[in-house]
């Protein structure tokens, strides 16, 4: 798998981090869940793990040709928005030899994989938010 780096949350050691893949798919890297109260909230499937990110990281898709990086919606693969103003991303973890030889991944963070499509889909307004504000009244 040949990755090609998308962005980072800080220039200060190793972070959350997103990349994109030749696979059709992103690697979010992000900090393990430990949280027993955040666990007990998921429905994660064997085969798959979640992480944590600021949702910062998403603004760095822009630089993968598209237009915004603003999650408009919470939908899979982003399972959660916590108070603390992070996602809980949810994919599968990825155990590929040469993606992982390509980042550096300390103790307390690991990577998923997660669709392009999905997080594509996630960057569009739901169709009942278009069709409220058409509802607005003109000011």
């Amino acid at each position: 798998m040949k990755l090609r780096f998308l962005g980072k949350n800080s220039n200060v050691g190793d972070c959350p981090t997103l990349y994109a893949t030749d696979r059709d798919t992103y690697l979010v890297q992000g900090w393990r869940i430990f949280a027993n109260d955040l666990l007990m909230q998921l429905d994660i499937p064997e085969g798959q793990t979640a992480v944590e990110v600021p949702t910062e990281l998403f603004e760095y898709l822009t630089k993968d040709d598209l237009p915004v990086g603003e999650i408009r919606r919470i939908d899979e693969p982003i399972m959660i928005l916590t108070p603390g103003g992070t996602f809980v991303v949810q994919g599968r973890e990825v155990t590929d030899p040469e993606a992982l030889s390509q980042m550096n991944i300390p103790d307390y963070e690991t990577v998923v994989e997660v669709p392009k499509a999905a997080i594509k889909a996630l960057l569009e307004e739901p169709r009942e938010a278009n069709l409220q504000r058409r509802a607005q009244p003109a000011l």
